[in-house]
This record gives structure tokens, sequence and C-alpha cells, in this order.
């Protein structure tokens, strides 16, 4: 329904000038929480010509994004719990191994190592996935016959690409974006059409990338490990690390050093074999039964959505996957440790979670806070301290009053979404964008009569390719890189084409699909 045209008054220009600030330090490649909670003080000032209630709209921005995001951070805190439980275990190995049998060849390690990649990060981020599919996995491609940069593309593309850029399983990305586009749009949907052109986007980059490496695939030989291990990580990547944002940069380059190649199968026995007996046992157990309890959780949402089972609503899902985390993550610790100490493992493995989900997404805190005070009036109102019927739904105001001067056109709205997407992705954090083209989708979608969720998902893949990991050397991409052995900006360079060859057709696709 389309709302009364309502006056242009001095907030709408400050809130514009706010998004446009925080735009501009994105492509400076700052950090952009100062400039978001100036913004924010800014536009209340402009609304209530109060100071006093302008001070306490900082705060309130920030407590406003906490509640309606923190569902988000208490999932990630249980599956890193879970993730640090089966380390322990040495579980996280077992899970991975089997798969060195299959790579007979280069060509073969490039596909493996890019859906172990995928399934790995799609439940537990691909900061954690990475050191591990690095440690086991790229070894084994590399004597495949693989090259280091081949094994470098495929790592990014599926972890960094694909699975982060869906976030399916967590549904970080996917809860920022419908937030940000307005109470009518649910998580669920975006996830739904995100998981859709992130297998797009991704099976196009994967092949183009294939292509691009394939003939420096060679035999299968002993030496080539020998070569990829006498290198060293490139010298420049802690110079660039310094040009990134965010503390996601930060857990790249700390993740480098958390986990050692297995170049062999002596050194995988090994390192199983250092896991005394009394959890051998347990050790393969949670192996297999992890993977299960997940797949399972897969198809209870796959048999929601077709009408069959539970009817998971709203954040359900996350919830689900949040719940069977925190089972695992208690069992593993019961079986690892006496009862007393399982207790106090147990709180610190959670306590360890939580520092790392707000290391990761902490920031992103007052920076939706500001585009929160853009959107609907359910969530501007409390961050002004205002009754509903007083907020204001700015955002979508200022776009009603310049609808005559947007092109009444599906495809280019959605690539202007999407490049606004992969602008914000420059600073290096791909989910620092979000609130923007989350915001921008909800108040852009009615004018060329598209869903909201179909934008906010394309904008969601511009911003987290971009940012995520693939585009841009300054971002969690080191970590790739510096296991990898390969200079970042060679991995930036092939990557280019591939990937905004994928971008272009998902975001055709998601006119064509959704229209």
């Amino acid at each position: 329904m389309t709302m009364p045209q309502v006056p242009i008054v001095a907030a709408h220009w400050v809130y514009l000038l706010g998004v446009a600030l925080i735009v501009l330090t994105m492509i400076w490649r700052a950090n952009v929480v100062v400039p978001s909670v100036l913004a924010t003080f800014l536009v209340a000032l402009a609304w209530t010509h109060s100071p006093i209630a302008a001070l306490g709209s900082i705060f309130n921005a920030s407590f406003t994004a906490a509640k309606e995001l923190f569902n988000i951070f208490l999932v990630i805190a249980l599956m890193t719990a879970l993730l640090n439980a089966l380390k322990v275990l040495r579980s996280d190995i077992r899970m991975v191994e089997p798969f060195r049998t299959v790579m007979k060849d280069g060509h073969t390690a490039y596909f493996v190592l890019a859906g172990i990649t995928y399934v790995i990060s799609l439940f537990f981020w691909p900061t954690p996935a990475v050191p591990l599919v690095s440690a086991v996995l790229l070894p084994a491609a590399i004597a495949a016959g693989l090259p280091p940069l081949g094994g470098a593309l495929a790592i990014a593309i599926a972890g960094q690409g694909m699975a982060l850029s869906s976030d399916y399983v967590i549904g970080v990305a996917p809860g920022i974006s419908a937030k940000a586009a307005g109470v009518a749009v649910s998580a669920a949907a975006v996830a739904d059409r995100a998981l859709v052109l992130s297998l797009i986007t991704g099976s196009v980059a994967l092949l183009l990338g294939y292509f691009a490496i394939r003939k420096f695939i060679t035999k299968p030989d002993d030496g080539l490990l020998e070569r990829w291990q006498a290198k060293s990580s490139n010298g420049e990547l802690a110079r660039i690390a310094q040009e990134g944002t965010f503390d996601k940069v930060e857990l790249a380059r700390g993740t480098a050093g958390d986990q050692t190649p297995l170049a062999n199968q002596g050194q995988i026995d090994k390192a199983l074999a250092a896991i005394p007996d009394a959890r051998e046992k347990w050790s393969k157990i949670f192996a297999v039964v992890t993977p299960l309890a997940f797949l399972g959780v897969i198809v209870v949402m796959v048999l929601s959505k077709l009408g069959i089972g539970h009817d998971l609503k709203g954040g359900d899902a996350a919830a689900l996957v949040g719940g069977v985390a925190a089972v695992l993550m208690i069992w593993a610790s019961f079986v690892t440790d006496p009862l007393r100490e399982f207790l106090d493992t147990s709180a610190d493995h959670v306590t360890e979670g939580f520092i790392f989900a707000f290391k990761a997404m902490g920031s992103v805190l007052p920076i939706a806070g500001f585009f929160f005070l853009g959107a609907e009036q359910g969530l501007s109102a409390p961050i002004l301290g205002v009754p509903a019927a007083q907020a204001p739904n700015l955002l979508f105001e200022l776009v009603q009053a310049a609808q005559h001067w947007i092109p009444g056109n599906q495809v280019f709205v959605a690539f202007g979404v999407l490049i606004a997407g992969m602008i914000t992705g420059i600073d290096g954090s791909g989910f620092a964008g979000l609130p923007l083209t989350g915001s921008l989708s909800g108040a852009l979608a009615p004018t060329v009569g598209l869903d909201p969720a179909t934008l906010a998902a394309v904008g969601q893949m511009g911003a987290v390719w971009t940012g995520g990991g693939t585009l841009v050397a300054w971002s969690s991409l080191i970590a790739v890189a510096g296991f990898a052995r390969v200079p970042v900006f060679q991995i930036v360079q092939t990557v280019m084409v591939p990937v905004l060859a994928g971008l272009v057709t998902s975001t055709i696709c998601a006119v064509l699909i959704w229209h």
C-alpha cells in the first residue's frame, strides 16, 4: 500500500548525508563505527531538536540493534563452542580426513576442496573452517597436482563466497538484511533467495576459476608438496592486513597460526594417536554424529518449507541450529572431561564462543543502529525515544520523494543494489554494509514491483562476495593466502573475473526468477 507523501525535512537530509559519509568511509577502507555514531546523533538532533534525546539515541541505536540481532550472536557463539569442543576430541580432523583418499588428481582435488570447504563453512563459518581444510586437505590436493593458487581459489570461492554470502544455516547475513529491509520481510525468505543466488554465483565462479588454473595442474607428485612446504607465507600479508578494517581481518590473521598443515597420512595418524584411548571411541563417534545431526537439521528445514512436519517460523530455524549445537557441545565436553571439569569446560566453550561472536560482529551494532534509525517506525521509534506514530521512516520517505527520478526498471534497480553492496564491501567487511543494502531494498522494491527479499539477497551477494573474502585483499582472504602460501593479490587478480561474472549472472537470474 502506498503511503501518503511526507514532507522532506532537515532530518531526511542529515540522514542522507550520514549514508553518504558512511559509504565514503568504506571506500576509504576506514572503520565506520564512529561515522555511524556521529550520524545517529545528528539525525536524532535534527528530528527531536533535543541534545539530550540525541545523546540517548547513540545508546538506543546500538541497544535496539543488539535486541534485534542477539539471536545471531547466540547462534555464532554456540556453533563456535561446538567446534572448540570437537577440536579437543580431534573429531574435526576425522570429519574431513577421509576426503583425502578421493583426491586422485588435481582436477578432482579442486572440486573436492571446494565442496568440503562449502559444507564446513556453511555450518561453522569460513574463519574456523579455513584452517581445518587447509591443514588436512590442502596438502593432499597439492600433492595430487593442484597448484597452490588453485587450492586458494577453491577455498575462497566456496567458503568466503558461496557459503558466507548465503549464510543459510547460521543465518547472520539474511537476519541483518531482513531486519533492515522491514518487518514485512522474513529472514527465511532472504535466506532462501540468497542460497539460490550464492549457488549460481559460486557455480559460475568455480567453473571459470577452474578453467583459469586448469593448465597449471600437473601429475601427482610428492615433490610438489615438498616444494610448497619450502615456501613461506608472503611477507606482505602483515602490511595488507593493516589496510583493512574490522576485527574480522584480525581474526583471519590469528587463524593463520591456528593449525599446522598435516602434509601426509602419517602426520594425521600421529595427530589422532595423541588422543587418549578413553577418548578415541568418542572422537570417532562425534566425527559421524555431528555431520549427521546437522544433515537432519537441513532435512527438517527443507521439509518445513514443503509443508511437511514442524513449521519453522521466524527465527525457529536458527534456534534449531543453536539448540543442536549446544546439545552436541555439552555431550562432547561430558565425554572429554570428568564430571566436575566438564561443567567448567562447557561454560568455557560458551564464553569463548561469545568472545568470537562479538569480535566478529560487535562492530556491526552501531552501524545497524544508524540504518535502523532510517528504517520503519517500529525500529526508529525506540532509537529516537518517541511513540511509533511520531517516528519517521526516513529512507523510505526519501525514496518516495525521489521516485520520479528512479528508473522503473527492475534490472537497473537490482544492479544498483548489487553495486551498492559491492561498494560497502570495499572496506573488507562483508557484513557491515548489509544494514544499508537491506534498507535500500525495503525502500526501492515497491517502486519497481520487486520483492524486498529478492533485492536484499542481491545486495547481500554484492556486499559479502566483495568484502567477505574474494574481491579485496585486505579481508579474511588474508588467511587463505597465508595457508596456501600464495600472494594475496594474485588470488584477487585471478578470482576477479569469475566472481564478477557470477554476480552478474545471479543478479539477472534474481530478476527473472522472482520478478
